[in-house]
């Protein structure tokens, strides 16, 4: 990791956008919160405007502050690293995956244990997503089978298996019965959740696509791909009305991009979409245009692995080496970034 990062801030000049993006360095003047995790964070998701939920390699899933900075719930079940977290915003219940081959949902205030299991994937479960109304949950995992569960009695209502379809990422579409895959295959798969049939397939990419998201309203959908050099590293936005064309690509990461989401609409003149990723750093990109319109580097974070709106001005930021990172957004001259917390 060290020789990669030390490559990143050698070249990271000739990858830099055009435009009013401001490539900066995170500063010491950082507000240093207590971990949440005691190793590696691989997942996170907004919970309330003030609390986060997050996964992390040390089996756990915390709910954390990140406005006063603390601890709030923290619950021990996995086996193996957790993958995955998610949650309907404001629920009482939020749901993890891991790689001992099962999902669990939990209380928000409980303490004794998870409130159901989700089992039968036979490999270490990769993509989670809860419905719109709280009631199924989408599963997938690096066995190539997407799973349907009702939430209250955790029976798999619907299974599905497509071969290499090693699963990375799942996203459900607002108001519809549909979600959107993404895989280690380099496919995209928009899967219709009442047969739990593939309805639609975009054009194959170069590189494996790690992580996916829709936009609020269900128009758009954004996916990113691995890589390394600067080639592939790429995000692109889909639409999803009825051509599903692709519209453009988000390219200036130097290795694999590893989350992609959209901004909520206010935060700016033009719509937003963010990206982290391997190289240590966090861009945001005017969804339109494709233009980099602001950027930072977290030093020694090392791989970023996921990133959420908080509310309308914070981001935060999932990380290998230096947990969570808050980082607030400000539109001057374009866009800025500054980390403002850690924990």
């Amino acid at each position: 990791m060290g020789k990669l990062q030390s490559k990143q801030k050698r070249n990271i000049s000739r990858y830099r956008i055009d435009g009013h993006a401001g490539h900066s360095s995170s500063t010491q003047n950082v507000q240093q919160y207590s971990p949440a995790h005691n190793d590696a964070v691989t997942s996170i998701t907004s919970l309330t405007s003030e609390q986060c939920v997050s996964g992390g390699k040390d089996k756990t899933v915390v709910i954390y502050n990140w406005k006063s900075g603390g601890v709030q719930q923290k619950f021990l079940g996995h086996e193996r690293d957790v993958t995955k977290v998610t949650c309907i915003f404001q629920s009482n219940r939020i749901f993890s995956a891991s790689r001992d081959k099962t999902a669990l949902m939990w209380d928000v205030k409980g303490k004794d244990g998870p409130l159901q299991e989700f089992t039968g994937h036979e490999l270490g479960v990769t993509g989670l997503a809860v419905s719109p109304g709280d009631f199924q949950l989408c599963t997938g995992s690096r066995d190539n089978s997407l799973r349907i569960w009702d939430v209250q009695t955790g029976i798999c209502l619907q299974k599905s298996s497509i071969s290499r379809n090693l699963v990375t990422h799942i996203c459900w579409i607002p108001t519809e019965s549909l979600v959107i895959q993404t895989s280690e295959d380099k496919m995209i798969r928009i899967w219709d959740v009442r047969e739990l049939q593939v309805t639609h397939t975009f054009p194959m990419k170069q590189y494996i696509q790690t992580h996916c998201d829709t936009s609020p309203d269900g128009r758009y959908c954004i996916t990113c791909s691995n890589g390394f050099g600067g080639e592939g590293c790429e995000a692109t936005l889909w639409d999803l009305r009825q051509a599903k064309l692709k519209v453009c690509e988000y390219k200036g990461h130097l290795q694999s991009t590893a989350a992609c989401i959209f901004l909520p609409s206010g935060t700016s003149s033009f719509p937003l979409v963010a990206t982290s990723a391997h190289d240590c750093t966090v861009r945001i990109w005017n969804r339109d245009t494709a233009v980099c319109v602001g950027s930072l580097c977290l030093d020694g974070a090392g791989t970023l692995t996921s990133l959420v709106s908080s509310d309308a001005a914070s981001l935060l930021c999932g990380s290998f080496n230096t947990g969570i990172h808050c980082l607030q957004l400000t539109h001057w001259n374009g866009c800025s970034l500054r980390e403002v917390a850690r924990f």
